[in-house]
């Protein structure tokens, strides 16, 4: 090997090279398609040609709904760390320190107030990317926070679900909150204020067997995935193949489970106007 192939392509190679940010773009979990970052971004988060919906965090459902993107965060009650000194292959603590740097939030639930065209509400959304939106002790004060907070303002109460169920690191602590946001939901009935689910991809395990499906009405996003159990454990269970789009959004629909699938363009608008009907209040002026 001589000198120029030693020193002189080296430092060719370095003088030409380009650095390609990793999130330039995504592919389409269904189709492989490959879109531009800042297509699918202002686009709601929606592949234009597959119309696969993305999973968002929270801040971004909160940017989308309200008014201006502007809103107050409702402070959340703070509860015990790891009561149950859990530890898997990791102590819990560091899971829910991973948790928080990943996404910049305590818990899985985030709340606001503010207004969604011009009319009052509180939003809580759950976000599937810290833990898999599971549901522990946090998550269950923060959706009863929420909850008063609709009562305190006397506002429809917006729920954005998405979890893979109840937290296992936090045992019967994390089932308790089955019931607990169960009697929140029945104080919002008696005040007679509307309480409004979304299902977004997945709303699965102990959230789907309580606060998830106890709404006035529910929506779901397009191909959500809806159930208790997964499709593979059910298959696994009674041995037969379950049918095409067994607990997805459609199908749930199809089977009065859901009352509408609404497009993520759309969702402000309906949530919107079912709160105006629930509530009487005076429709938008056109």
């Amino acid at each position: 090997m001589n000198w120029i192939s030693e020193v002189v392509r080296p430092k060719i190679k370095t003088l030409f090279k380009r650095e390609t940010p990793d999130n330039l773009w995504i592919k389409c979990p269904e189709t492989g398609q490959v879109v531009f970052h800042k297509d699918v971004e202002a686009n709601q988060w929606v592949i234009p040609g597959s119309n696969h919906h993305m999973r968002i965090s929270a801040t971004q459902r909160l940017q989308l709904m309200f008014d201006g993107a502007t809103w107050l965060d409702v402070a959340l009650p703070d509860v015990a760390v790891d009561p149950l000194k859990f530890r898997d292959e990791k102590r819990y603590v560091d899971r829910l320190k991973d948790a928080r740097a990943k996404t910049g939030q305590q818990d899985a639930f985030k709340v606001g107030f503010g207004r969604v065209e011009d009319l009052p509400m509180t939003v809580a959304v759950q976000d599937f990317g810290f833990m898999g939106g599971s549901l522990g002790m946090a998550a269950g004060e923060a959706f009863i926070k929420g909850a008063e907070t609709a009562l305190d303002k006397k506002t429809p109460y917006v729920l954005f679900a998405g979890s893979g169920g109840a937290r296992m690191q936090e045992g019967i602590l994390s089932l308790m909150q089955m019931p607990r946001t169960t009697v929140a939901i029945r104080r919002l009935r008696e005040a007679r204020l509307p309480y409004i689910v979304v299902l977004t991809n997945p709303t699965t395990g102990g959230v789907t067997a309580s606060y998830a499906m106890l709404g006035d009405v529910h929506l779901a996003e397009p191909g959500a995935l809806i159930g208790f159990a997964g499709p593979r454990v059910i298959e696994q269970t009674i041995r037969e193949k379950l049918p095409d789009g067994f607990q997805r959004s459609e199908y749930l629909k199809e089977h009065g489970m859901v009352d509408a699938v609404v497009h993520r363009h759309d969702l402000k608008a309906t949530i919107a106007r079912l709160s105006r009907l629930f509530t009487k209040a005076p429709a938008v002026a056109a």
